[in-house]
């Protein structure tokens, strides 16, 4: 895959929480033009320094240099903030920020799960702009991403959102403006709910956790219970949304949901805000979720059992 990239006027744009999705994004909008920094954990941030970002992307190899940073107040002086941390830190991660930021600046939800951009409005006291990300990407070393399918945004409306799509598009990442990004996100969400918790239980890849028999209908029955909630909620969901959740393992064959990736590397995963949002939002609206909860059982007891093999090694 070859990625066509436009330069683009320059604009300052912080990263913060810069993993596999933000790392993707920010290299890609830095090799543009923009002015990039990555707030991110300290390898990173070595590696980044040491030698720039690398970006795999199908056959291309590219190395983009960019300014990475442990520091949270990089965010000073950003035009446009992509928040891109884990669910649980966007309180704190929203506290963080918030004196850093331009008066003018936009900030952009770029998170999983359907209740990221209102938590983090609700701590900076100011817009943000919900983003739904349609992108497979992992991290394969500290400072090196690698994309496993597709890239498209599609991204809240707001006074500056025509501009960022744009800088967007012409950094090679297709991207919609749309006043129903929410909707975007539940559709987003129940493929999440789908795919994340069972890879993270079998530790298998799309392609082949499909392949498993049984495994088509357990999903089914996910997709049933987080379509009643989301109209109970008030929310449209595509009418073709289990057929996409059950085309993504052809399209994304190799790739391991985020929550199975968090597993694999011992740390906290999302499952509270996807398949146990469902389970709330369910017991809100009072439409049974017995599938979505035990899968978010599953994956907290896979978190409590990896959590004391570290405690035993930690002091054994």
């Amino acid at each position: 895959m070859t990625v066509a990239i436009k330069k683009v006027a320059s604009k300052k744009v912080a990263i913060v929480g810069a993993g596999s999705v933000g790392c993707y994004h920010g290299g890609l909008l830095a090799r543009s033009g923009l002015e990039v920094v990555l707030v991110g954990r300290r390898p990173l941030v070595d590696a980044v320094e040491a030698r720039g970002l690398w970006l795999e992307i199908g056959e291309e190899r590219i190395v983009v240099p960019v300014r990475a940073t442990t520091a949270v107040d990089a965010v000073a002086g950003a035009e446009w903030v992509l928040v891109c941390v884990k669910s649980g830190d966007t309180e704190a991660t929203g506290r963080a920020i918030a004196p850093h930021l331009l008066p003018d600046a936009t900030v952009l939800s770029f998170q999983n799960g359907v209740d990221n951009p209102e938590r983090l409005q609700a701590v900076l006291h100011r817009p943000v702009v919900p983003v739904a990300v349609y992108v497979a990407t992992e991290m394969v070393g500290p400072g090196h991403v690698k994309h496993h399918g597709r890239g498209d945004l599609v991204i809240g409306a707001s006074a500056t959102s025509p501009e960022i799509a744009a800088a967007f598009a012409a950094a090679g990442i297709p991207t919609q403006v749309s006043a129903r990004a929410v909707d975007a996100l539940w559709g987003k969400l129940v493929v999440n709910c789908a795919y994340n918790a069972l890879s993270a239980i079998t530790q298998l890849p799309y392609g082949r956790l499909l392949a498993v028999p049984g495994i088509a209908t357990v999903m089914a029955d996910v997709v049933a219970e987080c379509v009643a909630v989301a109209e109970a909620s008030g929310v449209a969901v595509p009418g073709d949304i289990l057929d996409r959740v059950l085309a993504l393992a052809a399209a994304m064959p190799d790739q391991h949901s985020s929550t199975a990736q968090d597993l694999a590397r011992g740390r906290p995963s999302e499952i509270a805000h996807l398949n146990g949002l469902i389970v709330r939002k369910g017991a809100e609206t009072g439409v049974p979720t017995p599938v979505n909860r035990l899968l978010s059982t599953l994956v907290q007891a896979a978190e409590a059992r990896a959590g004391e093999a570290r405690g035993a090694e930690a002091t054994g």
